[in-house]
């Protein structure tokens, strides 16, 4: 990590924990995570949590949702609007998780409308990026991480940028088990900041916050963290562990 960017650490509770699990892991957490001038400790829940979350979240933690919609209103069954987030008072809101492309024909287009509809709401967009196992193995993961970053912020302009996080999640690592090498993981963030120096110049890109996401835990946070360009991680499983994510938190405080 580089020591002028606060590193943040983001758990991603997918579709798990009941109303009742999600407030005893608030509970349990609050006066425990680091203070928000060291780490930006966030926890993306489940949209029928949210508000009961915020609620009752620590002055050191603060809430995200898993995903929205761009528009504001309209006739999308099922869906949550930037201005619903908003009133509901989180703060962040992951958008583009690979999940939400493959399984919910996420596109980069709509990443881009919807990183557009967070700003303009004052959220502030973890948007993420990352390649499969055969972009991997063809050696074509820089050019295609690129392009996804080129597309998530047309006409985003300089000082919009630097309201929004950047998370690469390699497709394959996900869940899987598998973890990119640190060094792995390093190599893309770097080009990926390469990316944003291209588009917005070196001062922007220094300060932009680029996590990394992927089967991130416990045992292997530390070696992650010692990059230079890996500004924090996105975590699913072992985010939902109160002892788990704290661990987590407190390593990126070192």
């Amino acid at each position: 990590m580089n020591k002028l960017r606060r590193p943040v650490i983001a758990g991603n509770w997918k579709m798990y924990k009941t109303r009742d699990e999600a407030l005893q892991f608030i509970y349990a957490v609050n006066q425990e995570v680091p203070s928000r001038d060291l780490v930006e400790s966030v926890v993306c829940a489940n949209d029928v949590f949210l508000r009961d979350l915020v609620k009752r979240q620590g002055e050191n933690i603060k809430i995200g949702a898993q995903n929205m919609h761009y528009a504001e209103n309209g006739a999308f069954t099922g869906e949550t609007s930037p201005l619903m987030l908003e009133t509901t008072g989180v703060e962040y809101v992951i958008i583009g998780h690979s999940e939400r492309r493959a399984m919910f024909n996420e596109t980069d287009e709509t990443v881009n409308l919807k990183a557009h509809a967070a700003i303009k709401h004052e959220l502030t967009p973890i948007i993420c990026v990352g390649e499969s196992l055969e972009i991997r193995e063809a050696g074509t993961t820089d050019q295609v991480v690129k392009n996804q970053v080129v597309k998530a912020y047309l006409n985003i302009d300089r000082n919009q940028a630097l309201k929004t996080i950047i998370a690469y999640e390699p497709i394959w690592a996900i869940g899987t088990g598998k973890t990119a090498t640190p060094e792995q993981a390093e190599e893309t963030i770097k080009n990926i900041r390469g990316v944003m120096k291209d588009l917005y110049g070196a001062d922007i890109a220094n300060q932009v916050r680029i996590l990394y996401g992927g089967s991130v835990n416990t045992k292997n946070v530390d070696s992650l963290l010692a990059q230079e360009n890996i500004d924090g991680a996105l975590v699913g499983g072992a985010s939902l562990d109160a002892a788990s994510y704290l661990t987590l938190v407190n390593a990126a405080k070192k």
